[in-house]
């Protein structure tokens, strides 16, 4: 029988996020587990260069995965807001010249866990809170 902290071994994870053009990135994932819903902020960094929606996308995911392992989710089903990305992850078809470390990155992390696969889904509010987020930070 698992800790209380790790009894939400499956979820669903929708997720947003945003990054500065210096790589300084902010993921929301609304997590829904069996026993409980709840909403983490995580910080990332983009290491590719230039900073594209696409890095940010791996960044953000894989920022996201690991933090849902550290929290005792062992099983993670993960929204985006882009179908083309979420084929992208689940095919590996696409993968555009620069980002197979940052693939191969996401992947890694999604195989610690039972991945239960990346789909296209409504993300917007959780977007637009780390936009908004982020350029606060970068305006202060």
């Amino acid at each position: 029988m698992g800790s209380r902290r790790g009894a939400d071994r499956a979820a669903e994870a929708t997720v947003g996020y945003a990054a500065d053009e210096h790589g300084n990135g902010l993921a929301y994932a609304r997590v829904a587990g069996p026993r409980s819903r709840r909403v983490l902020r995580v910080g990332f960094r983009v290491s590719a260069r230039p900073v594209t929606d696409r890095a940010t996308a791996y960044a953000a995911l894989t920022a996201v995965t690991r933090a849902l392992a550290k929290r005792g989710v062992r099983a993670v089903r993960l929204v985006v807001g882009d179908a083309r990305f979420a084929e992208e992850v689940e095919t590996g078809h696409g993968v555009a010249a620069g980002l197979e470390l940052a693939y191969v990155g996401l992947r890694c992390a999604l195989n610690s866990l039972a991945a239960l696969g990346v789909q296209p889904g409504a993300t917007d509010e959780l977007t637009q809170r780390a936009r908004a987020e982020v350029t606060l930070n970068v305006a202060a």
